[in-house]
C-alpha cells in the first residue's frame, strides 16, 4: 500500500513538472530571423536555439556561426531562478543565469571568470510564434555592444 502511494505521488509530481515546462512559451526550437535582427557585423549568429526539459531544469542548446565562419555549439542546463549555472562550449562565458520576469520574459546574465560580460532579456511574443533577445555585450576592450536577435518558433 505504501509503495503504491509513494509511486502515485512521484508520478503526479513528475507529471506536474512536465506540464509546467510544456506550458512555458520559451520551450521549443527557435530559428534566427536575420532579416528582423540587428546584429553587430562581427557578432556570432546563434542560428538555432533549443529550450528543452531536463528533469526539473531546462537545457538550452545553441548552434551558430562566428563572424569568420567557424561553428559554435554551447549548452546550459539550469533553472530560471537567477542563480549561475555552468555553460559548456562557449568561449565568451563559463556561467549564465536566467530569471523569470513573467510568463513570457526572461532576464539573463552571462559571466566569464565571475565577471558579467553580457546581460539581456528574452521576450516571447503574445502569440508564441516569435521571440526577441536584446543583449548588451561587453567586449574584451570594455566596449558595450547592443544587439537584437529575433527568432521564429519552429
Amino acid at each position: 500500500m505504501r509503495t503504491r502511494t509513494v509511486s502515485a505521488s512521484l508520478a503526479l509530481f513528475l507529471g506536474g513538472i512536465a506540464l509546467c515546462l510544456a506550458a512555458d512559451p520559451n520551450m521549443g526550437t527557435w530559428k534566427l530571423n536575420e532579416a528582423k535582427s540587428k546584429l553587430d557585423a562581427g557578432a556570432t549568429k546563434n542560428s538555432m536555439v533549443v529550450y528543452a526539459a531536463a528533469g526539473d531544469s531546462v537545457k538550452i542548446t545553441v548552434d551558430g556561426m562566428t563572424a569568420d565562419g567557424k561553428p559554435v555549439h554551447h549548452e546550459w542546463t539550469g533553472k530560471f531562478d537567477g542563480k549561475d549555472y555552468p555553460v559548456t562550449g562557449d568561449q565568451t562565458s563559463d556561467s549564465r543565469s536566467y530569471k523569470k520576469v513573467d510568463d513570457r520574459t526572461l532576464d539573463f546574465v552571462g559571466k566569464k571568470g565571475g565577471k558579467a560580460n553580457v546581460t539581456g532579456r528574452v521576450v516571447v511574443s503574445a502569440d508564441g510564434k516569435s521571440r526577441t533577445v536584446t543583449a548588451t555585450v561587453t567586449d574584451a576592450a570594455g566596449k558595450q555592444i547592443k544587439q537584437t536577435a529575433v527568432y521564429d518558433k519552429q
